[in-house]
């Protein structure tokens, strides 16, 4: 019994040993992508902000979703096809910041096989967005969550809101102008048919002084690192230091205010952020950044103005065309762009825009040029697509080149920080010195 138990035992290991020979064989003929038993989870990430909040899954294939929304409490479910529960994915529930304003917590777990399900537990109401991004510089393919708040965010309101004592400062130091101001907002609100009488012009057009708005737009962010100097220093930390070093400044003003496109780590698509200074009704836009060349050699700081007619110079467009695929990388929805008003900022940016951007810009680099090299002398000019506000002076500063190891090192200095800072702001006033601002509805 005991042979015979033992030529069983014995067939059946020769079975078990052709069928793993056959199926060896069978891999052999087989691609990469056929025998993929599923996605691989590169990276998760998490970008919180005041607008919305980002969640981003990179893999090596394209992700398929399905998702729906439920309410007592709010929540996000999220069912990811091709995947399974591993610790990439389970990273997603320690990279919620108690300070996020959408995401209370999210939860993971195997839904079904090869179906991983994500719940986001709300904080508020949410209206999400779901795409996907194709592979693009270091990323390979990105599923993007971005979870917006059923009513926006107003720019405008809050900055009233920070800015009201500072306003009153101002009104106290110019009590005829005060006056003025709300007979101005007094005949703004009289319908035609309350009253016959026109409206005294010294009340519609009050020449007073007023708080001018600094829309400040620190480069990149988010998603986008922007350029990466030798030593590891990214172009989006530095610019928002820089930016913030500047907000603080302006806010020592007694007659200005600033507005930051972005505070934080998290990316703003181009079209946004002109849209955000328009919304803020910003005197003058600045857009920080920090530049980058494939050669190392290159330095000196820059600043640029929109141009409708070709750049000023190859290194112009280059620069241009660079600062414009942010969106590709950043990672722009592009089925919700909104193709009307970026037409619009296209056809109207106008003559006169670019005739005060110029005075503006060349206020600045004088400034920045007492105190730092500069990679030209002038203003030079491209199709920028962040600073085609049609309203709106906007400027680009290239504070310096990250690619350039003894420029990166003085870029992380904040001793050269606040430099560049002080210079941008004293450039503003003297801009406004020879440019008075014209006066502008009460709204604000």
């Amino acid at each position: 019994m005991k042979f015979i138990g033992g030529n069983r035992a014995n067939r059946f290991k020769r079975r078990e040993l052709l069928k793993r020979i056959a199926q060896t064989s069978a891999l052999i003929f087989l691609g990469p992508s056929q025998i993929a038993w599923g996605a691989k989870l590169m990276a998760v990430r998490i970008w919180p902000a005041e607008d919305y909040t980002r969640v981003t899954l990179e893999s090596d294939q394209v992700l398929k979703v399905n998702h729906q929304l439920l309410t007592n409490p709010h929540r996000l479910v999220v069912d990811v096809e091709g995947l399974e529960l591993n610790n990439t994915i389970k990273e997603l529930v320690a990279k919620v910041n108690s300070n996020d304003p959408y995401i209370a917590q999210v939860r993971v777990g195997q839904f079904q096989p090869k179906v991983v399900r994500l719940v986001f537990d709300l904080k508020e109401s949410i209206q999400p967005q779901l795409f996907t991004l194709d592979p693009v510089g270091s990323y390979q393919n990105r599923l993007v969550f971005d979870l917006y708040p059923t009513v926006a965010n107003d720019p405008l309101m809050e900055l009233v809101r920070q800015s009201a004592k500072k306003e009153a400062a101002l009104d106290a130091d110019d009590p005829i102008g005060a006056i003025a101001k709300r007979e101005s907002q007094k005949a703004e609100t009289i319908k035609p048919n309350q009253s016959d009488s026109k409206p005294d012009s010294k009340a519609t057009k009050p020449s007073h002084r007023r708080l001018l708005t600094i829309a400040i737009d620190p480069g990149h962010g988010g998603e986008d690192p922007g350029a990466i100097g030798k030593r590891g220093s990214r172009e989006k930390d530095i610019v928002l230091a820089i930016s913030r070093r500047l907000k603080q400044k302006i806010e020592a003003e007694p007659d200005m205010r600033s507005y930051l496109t972005r505070d934080g780590d998290y990316f703003v698509p181009l079209h946004v952020r002109v849209n955000k200074a328009r919304r803020v009704q910003a005197d003058l836009f600045v857009s920080i950044h920090a530049d980058a060349f494939v050669k190392p050699h290159a330095r000196g700081a820059s600043v640029f103005a929109l141009s409708q007619q070709g750049a000023t110079s190859t290194a112009a467009r280059w620069l241009a065309n660079k600062e414009n695929s942010a969106d590709l990388i950043g990672g722009l929805n592009i089925k919700t762009q909104d193709k009307q008003v970026a037409q619009l900022l296209l056809d109207m940016s106008t003559t006169a825009q670019i005739k005060d951007s110029l005075k503006l810009g060349d206020a600045v680099l004088k400034q920045i040029g007492g105190f730092a090299k500069l990679h030209k002398p002038q203003v030079e000019q491209a199709s920028f697509a962040v600073l085609k506000a049609p309203d709106v002076p906007s400027i680009l500063i290239e504070t310096a080149f990250i690619s350039n190891p003894e420029e990166e090192a003085r870029l992380n200095d904040h001793e050269y920080q606040e430099q560049i800072a002080q210079a941008i702001l004293r450039g503003i006033r003297s801009y406004f010195a020879k440019n008075p601002p014209v006066a502008k509805s009460r709204q604000i």
